[in-house]
């Protein structure tokens, strides 16, 4: 897995699933409907590239008892996401699914994380550590090694 390659920009494309698909996958909408901070804090890290899911999950849960704030943070991961990988759309439609309703919204974007080969569930640090495994061999030193 060339977590590079993941991260490409295709040119504008449109999301892997559709915004009300969240039964296509019973595992990832569970999560969601269940424990909303969760996903969210994976998908964030992974958006980030950071090791920051507990971070961001518990923002997202301090968060939720102030709704606009909430829609407002959901929004800013929903468009960093469809920025980096290139989906058509814009803030305006961010900002839309994310305060109406931001389960399904994650939820998308959970998926289309999945689509892109990504364990969501690993998180960032994860993907990397099982992305550098493919190296077999170890690197040859020139001119042997000294003190």
């Amino acid at each position: 897995m060339n977590l590079e390659k993941m991260g490409e920009k295709r040119g504008l494309g449109s999301w892997s699933t559709g915004f009300c698909d969240c039964f296509s996958d019973c595992t990832s909408c569970c999560l969601t409907m269940w424990c909303p901070c969760v996903s969210f804090g994976r998908v964030a890290d992974i958006v980030d590239r950071t090791n920051s899911c507990c971070v961001q999950g518990t923002i997202f849960c301090l968060l939720g008892g102030f709704s606009p704030f909430l829609s407002l943070y959901s929004c800013i991961y929903r468009t960093k996401l469809r920025e980096q990988y290139g989906i058509e759309g814009n803030r305006c439609k961010d900002c839309i699914a994310s305060c109406l309703c931001p389960r399904f919204s994650i939820c998308q974007e959970y998926r289309e994380l999945q689509a892109r080969g990504f364990d969501v569930s690993a998180g960032w640090k994860g993907n990397v550590q099982v992305g550098s495994r493919g190296v077999t061999t170890v690197p040859a030193v020139q001119g042997g090694m000294s003190r």
